[in-house]
């Protein structure tokens, strides 16, 4: 019997992907109560706007706010099956980080991402630098988060 041709997922090659392109990540990611109170404990952050309801019912939003850094990091991680899974060698920075509008508690986070710059390495053969423009939306469309990702990519081999 012969052997079942293998698909197996991962990201874009570095000549796969293409400057311009709007690449859209589903499914999106639905933000719990304990999705926000196990990330702000996890990496120290006491911060009563994301842990303490009755404090945020007072404060300008009414609610607790989930922790900006969590949004940042689903918003990379809604990209990493479509464009980096496998494919990746590093990140090697983020920049121009901005949060324009709050994230609570039941929100869901959707994201896309375009490839603002690539190049090719000049010091690592087989790989090559590219700019991510990522965005997260919540579920109405509202922008929650933007953020530019340097990473160092594969070449197809």
């Amino acid at each position: 019997m012969t052997e079942p041709r293998v698909v197996e997922q991962r990201g874009l090659w570095y000549e796969e992907l293409e400057e311009g392109v709007l690449y859209r990540h589903r499914p999106g990611r639905t933000i719990g109560e304990a999705d926000n109170t196990l990330f702000s404990t996890l990496t120290m952050n006491p911060q009563a706007l994301h842990l303490d309801a009755a404090f945020s019912e007072t404060q300008e939003f009414g609610e607790r706010l989930v922790n900006s850094l969590l949004t940042l990091s689903v918003l990379v991680g809604l990209s990493v099956g479509h464009l980096t899974q496998g494919t990746l060698v590093a990140n090697l920075g983020f920049r121009e980080v901005a949060f324009p509008a709050p994230v609570f508690v039941g929100d869901t986070l959707y994201g896309e991402t375009t490839v603002s710059s690539k190049r090719l390495s000049a010091s690592r053969p087989g790989q090559g630098v590219v700019g991510f423009q990522h965005t997260a939306r919540k579920q109405d469309g509202t922008v929650v988060a933007t953020v530019v990702r340097d990473s160092l990519m594969r070449c197809r081999p």
